[in-house]
């Protein structure tokens, strides 16, 4: 017979990683052998899950009582939360494919509603329209009450952003094949577009005074160019630099999503100037000096809020708020990495090597040089040569080198960002997140990220995406719609310049 001990750890609702040392003690004490228990303990996370979903999830209310049913005790999201956290990884993610498909929609009823919608076509409207409200409403499936519950408890908005990372990861790594893993994730994700719209959000600017705990959080959540340390967050956050943050009222001291801005005369062409000088550490704002304002970094904090518009939204906000601190402000423009295209390039280059077409992607006198200076006495050891320059970035520390590549990356990296096209947009996220925004690919910058990473990236190369406010609604109008870039004679001269030496 099991040891009580043992019995009472494994039958507990709330049975999670935090009891595995209280079972492991009662088992050593039982003389249990630990093939058994972890036998005991497998069935004990199936029977828990069983038992918390059954008792938390409750059954949608009939259309007749849908607006009275009394609401579940607030008891039960506590304990749903509870349960959940204490799971591991691996049992977090059978635990959500579970709660998808055994609470989801009622399919046999969505069915008879459907069926009943088509046989009152010929009936008057109110009869119509009233079958497709309840049609509408037997769509809902049932933890979407419970999803709502938790959202009105304490913490219970941050456990559902959480929560939906989980789905995503799920969905990701393809740990379940379930197709109603994405029913869940879509819900959740129109849940939080409503909790989330801009007019609930808050615009906050960081400063070095803003508390310790936001500041550490600034920095850790740089997903752009990490901070190095205190001082150079300090500089971020200091004179000729913004920083601006969406908060929540029910996520408070959790910034979403971060903006950092640099003041400046003049559009700027390189990183290095703004995040890695810091003569301006203590200096005092010349508002005579103040011209441009640059977007260098925006970063989404919250895993769970993908595809919940932000960031968008976020840089239109800071805009005004700059307006009105400097009235004669006339140029936004973004400083941009171009991740993905050195990956981009170097498979070109592979398939360009495998199909012996190295004639289509640069001239002969460029291949020329490209030998010279690689000191290859064939085409193919050329294109080896060049892919494995891209790679290691080793071109980067050669003056010669640099010099012959410049015009043949920067003519590939405008039609990596201009051409590479996915269902017709841009391929490159950070170009069509500004070109959705309205913004001009506006010019391309040549050794704009020295840094080991901006290199191995893309090349080093950077972009400015200008922000024409008199023609952003526009811009992003014929973007969305029709899928045209906006883009300058720069950005179309070397587009023009790849479209005659290149076939891809």
């Amino acid at each position: 017979m099991l040891h009580r001990a043992v019995k009472w750890a494994l039958s507990s609702s709330v049975w999670g990683c935090r009891h595995q040392t209280v079972i492991k003690a009662a088992v050593r004490d039982s003389g249990v052998g630990i093939g058994r228990w972890y036998s005991f303990q497998v069935r004990g996370v199936a029977s828990g899950m069983e038992e918390i979903l059954a008792k938390v999830v409750a059954p949608l209310p009939t259309y007749e009582t849908r607006e009275k049913s009394p609401p579940p005790r607030e008891s039960n999201s506590l304990e749903f939360m509870h349960f959940y956290n204490s799971l591991n990884k691996e049992d977090k993610h059978g635990f959500l494919t579970k709660l998808s498909q055994d609470f989801g929609v009622d399919h046999k009823s969505v069915s008879e509603l459907a069926v009943k919608l088509l046989d009152t076509q010929l009936r008057d409207l109110a009869t119509i329209l009233q079958v497709e409200d309840r049609l509408r409403y037997s769509l809902n499936p049932r933890y979407k009450q419970l999803l709502n519950h938790i959202s009105r408890v304490e913490g219970g908005v941050k456990f559902l952003v959480d929560l939906r990372a989980d789905v995503l990861e799920v969905i990701s790594s393809k740990t379940s094949e379930s197709p109603h893993i994405r029913d869940l994730n879509g819900t959740l994700k129109s849940l939080l577009s409503e909790w989330f719209s801009v007019g609930l959000l808050r615009l906050e600017r960081i400063t070095w005074q803003s508390p310790c705990e936001i500041l550490q959080k600034i920095s850790q959540y740089e997903a752009v160019h990490p901070v190095r340390n205190w001082t150079d967050l300090k500089r971020r956050v200091g004179p000729y630099r913004r920083c601006y943050a969406f908060t929540h009222a029910a996520m408070p001291g959790e910034p979403l999503v971060v903006l950092h801005v640099a003041l400046t005369e003049d559009i700027s062409d390189n990183i290095q100037s703004i995040v890695r000088e810091f003569g301006s550490l203590h200096a005092e704002e010349d508002v005579n000096k103040i011209n441009a304002a640059i977007f260098y970094s925006i970063s989404s904090t919250q895993a769970g809020l993908q595809g919940v518009e932000l960031g968008n939204y976020l840089i239109k906000r800071v805009v005004r708020e700059l307006q009105s601190e400097f009235p004669h402000m006339a140029q936004f423009s973004s400083l941009s990495p171009i991740p993905g295209f050195s990956s981009w390039l170097q498979s070109v280059l592979g398939q360009y090597r495998k199909e012996g077409r190295s004639a289509d992607l640069l001239s002969e006198q460029e291949w020329k040089e490209v030998e010279e200076a690689t000191n290859s006495v064939q085409r193919t050891l050329a294109i080896e040569a060049l892919r494995k320059l891209i790679s290691t970035s080793e071109w980067n520390h050669s003056q010669r080198l640099s010099r012959v590549l410049e015009p043949i990356l920067m003519r590939l990296c405008a039609w990596y960002l201009y051409g590479e096209k996915r269902r017709g947009y841009a391929l490159n996220p950070v170009a069509n997140f500004h070109l959705q925004n309205g913004a001009t690919m506006w010019r391309l910058n040549w050794h704009a990220d020295t840094s080991p990473r901006g290199v191995a990236n893309s090349c080093g190369i950077m972009v400015n995406y200008r922000y024409f406010l008199n023609e952003t609604s526009k811009n992003s109008a014929l973007y969305l719609q029709n899928k045209a870039i906006m883009a300058s004679e720069q950005v179309l001269g070397l587009v023009s310049q790849f479209q005659k030496t290149s076939k891809l």
